[in-house]
């Protein structure tokens, strides 16, 4: 994936810790760390996404539409 140059304003604390990521070596540069923090995040953000969606659904429902004629296939299923 190609990478594009962008620039940001970052509070001075927020920076200092970076540096110190950086100089602990956890990181090879300020870039890394910082293009790290947005992907952690944006990962995090679509995990809670479909953690909402799926507590709109209804579990009763759910189970009764995955369970729906699974009675009748089951006479039909070949023995292991």
């Amino acid at each position: 994936m190609s990478s594009i140059k962008v620039a940001i304003t970052i509070d001075s604390g927020t920076l200092e810790r970076v540096d110190s990521l950086v100089a602990k070596k956890v990181f090879p540069n300020r870039s890394r760390a910082i293009q790290s923090a947005v992907a952690e995040k944006l990962a995090r953000m679509e995990r809670t996404r479909l953690a909402s969606e799926c507590a709109k659904l209804d579990p009763k429902f759910e189970k009764a539409l995955a369970e729906e004629g699974l009675g009748q296939e089951l006479d039909a299923w070949p023995e292991y």
